[in-house]
């Protein structure tokens, strides 16, 4: 990426920011935006960036959205006249927090949530983005032309969002990125590494707020085992047996940073308490040092703030780790009791594991068989058949 293209994608939610918050009109602005950007890269690298390049695009994008609007309205004659040449600068914070609120809006879907923002905030192509969720690009194109309606039909404007709901889609965009829902890989890496970036940028936008550290802590720190995840052919390892000494320990320590700076501020979130469950496993040098009863505690006190199957899952392993597998096993007998977790191929996978662990190697292969049954991830689904396999 050249000098130019990375200042591009910096100022581009900037831009987009201001824009809106000056003509409120989301799909309007975002295609000035895009045209202002073009119009960048293709004169910056001859003529030289210049001074004020936030001010410049600002100014070609709204000159490019006024003609659009004149040639519709007549009035906009009279805003032509009155328009400056050059815009004046705002707070950066203040228009890119409020583009990532609107993208993230409670009234727009959670899949459009995650596309608008990739698309406007992340700066990626409809087509990076269909690629990255398995989708054909036009069905990606509608999604998010049925965000961009919603904004305009329902007047969406300000930040009138919720900073949990922003958090949320930056998860989720993680999440998908480390381990995709579908397909033939893993990973992809292009998605974590833009809920990555983003999550920095929300941070040096929100450096008090401890749950936005958290989050970025949290990435960081599973992030950093990305490297010892697959082996040479592309098949899942799972965290007790990976090489620990291809784990990146700069992020390892960013992240160990982030979480322990975070803790004592005062209110204790979810994503923090993750980031604490993650570093006592980043931590530990070999899988026989970690500390599981520090784990439990934590997911004792995760599950009283941000109770839900999937942490009462998580804890059970480390029930299992610290008081056996009987007791765990229990409690995943509870969480069978729920339609959804009963044929969620973690949750069989995690009994598979949990049987295993207790000598019941007939019934722990029959869970890995159903679990690979339900997984709809190739690398988990055939990690899943050799695990039933190396049982029978």
């Amino acid at each position: 990426m050249t000098a130019v293209e990375g200042l591009l994608r910096e100022l581009a939610p900037q831009v987009l920011g201001a824009l809106v918050r000056r003509h409120g009109q989301f799909d309007r602005a975002e295609d000035a935006t895009q045209e202002a950007l073009l119009a960048a890269a293709v004169q910056w690298p001859v003529e030289g960036i210049p001074d004020n390049p936030r001010g410049w695009l600002v100014t070609v994008g709204s000159r490019r959205l006024l003609d659009e609007m004149r040639s519709e309205h007549a009035r906009r004659r009279r805003e032509e006249r009155s328009a400056p040449t050059e815009l004046p600068e705002v707070p950066e914070t203040d228009d890119s927090l409020t583009l990532l609120f609107l993208c993230c809006h409670p009234d727009l879907s959670v899949p459009s949530q995650v596309a608008l923002t990739l698309r406007a905030v992340g700066g990626l192509t409809t087509a990076q983005i269909a690629a990255a969720f398995l989708v054909p690009e036009a069905t990606m194109a509608q999604r998010i032309s049925r965000a961009k309606q919603t904004i305009r039909a329902k007047g969406l404007h300000g930040r009138t969002g919720d900073l949990d709901v922003v958090l949320h889609v930056l998860y989720l965009i993680f999440n998908e990125g480390y381990t995709t829902s579908t397909g033939d890989d893993l990973t992809v890496p292009h998605l974590s590494d833009e809920a990555i970036r983003l999550t920095r940028w929300l941070h040096r936008l929100v450096p008090e707020d401890p749950e936005v550290a958290g989050l970025l802590a949290l990435m960081l720190l599973t992030d950093a085992r990305r490297p010892a995840r697959t082996a040479a052919d592309g098949s899942l390892v799972p965290l007790a047996e990976q090489d620990r000494a291809l784990w990146d320990r700069s992020l390892i320590a960013e992240g160990v940073a982030l979480v322990t700076a975070a803790l004592p501020r005062g209110r204790v979130g979810p994503y923090q308490l993750q980031a604490a469950i993650a570093a006592v496993h980043d931590e530990a040098a070999h899988v026989d040092a970690t500390d599981w009863v520090q784990i439990l505690g934590l997911y004792d006190l995760l599950a009283r703030v941000a109770p839900g199957p999937m942490v009462a899952l998580n804890r059970a392993v480390a029930v299992a780790q610290v008081r056996g597998p009987a007791p765990a096993l229990a409690l995943l007998h509870e969480l069978s009791g729920e339609p959804r977790m009963a044929r969620h191929h973690r949750f069989l996978a995690t009994r598979a594991f949990l049987r295993e662990l207790a000598g019941d190697n007939e019934s722990a292969a029959a869970d890995y068989r159903l679990a690979a049954k339900h997984a709809t991830s190739l690398p988990e689904r055939r990690h899943l058949t050799r695990k039933a396999a190396g049982l029978a």
